[in-house]
């Protein structure tokens, strides 16, 4: 048996996007002004949230956790993305690549978790105003945020803990921009069926039952609306959840792409450009989106400057 054969990898080496013709700098400086501007536009919101009395409600409190989310997400990838980009490859440590997987995962399903909460939010405001006050108290809103965390970061143990114990008796040589799954099987020269199976049988279900809970919920909240009699009020009432809405979509969208989709998700371009709109794009639109549909965080965003123009002239 060969030396490699024998002695367990102690680091990874990550390639990205491999050779990009000269255009490298180019690619890096665009997706660190994006990363950059993810980083921003996600703190913003959560400080805005925090200083602003008018938008310390439910819907925002939940939507403060997801970028948590989205800043974790992306925060957990693209930086070693793009010391592979500017440098040709990155070095990775074996428990650095099982954490970096572990932390994506996780933090994937708790958004799939999150998500499903914030519609549950929309339906009790549209379908049941009355109650709405009463039912999502603070410690109901703490319950419904803590809970996504703990099983997202819990249920994808067993799907991560048997890759880390694989063998990579061939090359270190991720041809991805993360570790992920796919990528991590592919190279392992272990028996990788039991776990394709498993990680299978327990991811399915945590992408399928909140989505089918936010399509259910939103069965109802439409049924709502369309009662409303002026159109006024239709329109003023789906503008409460048309930007969750829209998130949905692109979150769901990717995921389907990513690991249901078989000549999308087991093709090594496909696989890379759609991880790089999970980890990468979806976060850099998500305030965006929110941001430019609603106009409490407009004015809000609006005093907030304004608050740090007097600020900075008073030091001036």
């Amino acid at each position: 048996m060969s030396t490699m054969n024998q002695t367990r990898l102690t680091e990874f080496i990550l390639l990205g996007f491999g050779n990009l013709h000269g255009f490298g700098i180019v690619v890096f400086i665009l997706f660190l002004i994006i990363y950059i501007f993810t980083v921003i536009g996600n703190l913003m919101l959560i400080i805005l949230v925090a200083v602003n009395t008018k938008l310390q409600s439910p819907m925002y409190y939940f939507l403060c956790h997801l970028s948590v989310s989205d800043l974790v997400i992306s925060t957990d990838v693209v930086p070693n993305m793009l010391g592979a980009i500017l440098f040709g490859e990155k070095k990775m440590t074996y428990i650095g690549c099982i954490i970096q997987l572990y932390v994506f995962s996780g933090t994937t399903f708790a958004e799939c978790f999150l998500l499903s909460v914030m519609s549950y939010d929309r339906y009790l405001a549209i379908c049941n105003p009355l109650r709405y006050s009463s039912i999502m108290d603070f410690k109901h809103q703490v319950f419904l945020s803590v809970w996504p965390w703990l099983l997202g970061l819990t249920l994808n143990l067993p799907g991560v803990l048997p890759i880390s114990n694989f063998d990579f008796c061939h090359n270190n040589v991720i041809d991805h921009i993360f570790c992920d799954v796919y990528p991590l099987q592919k190279l392992s020269c272990s028996d990788t069926s039991v776990v394709e199976l498993r990680v299978f049988l327990f991811s399915v279900p945590l992408f399928i039952f909140p989505c089918g809970f936010i399509i259910v919920t939103y069965v109802y909240i439409f049924r709502t609306i369309a009662k409303i009699p002026s159109t006024i009020g239709k329109q003023k009432t789906f503008s409460t959840c048309s930007s969750h809405l829209i998130l949905v979509w692109i979150y769901y969208g990717t995921l389907t792409a990513k690991y249901m989709i078989p000549s999308v998700g087991h093709s090594l371009m496909g696989n890379k450009n759609v991880s790089l709109l999970h980890t990468l794009l979806t976060p850099f639109f998500n305030p965006i989106i929110y941001s430019f549909r609603n106009q409490d965080i407009k004015i809000a965003f609006r005093k907030f400057l304004a608050q740090i123009i007097v600020i900075y002239k008073n030091l001036a």
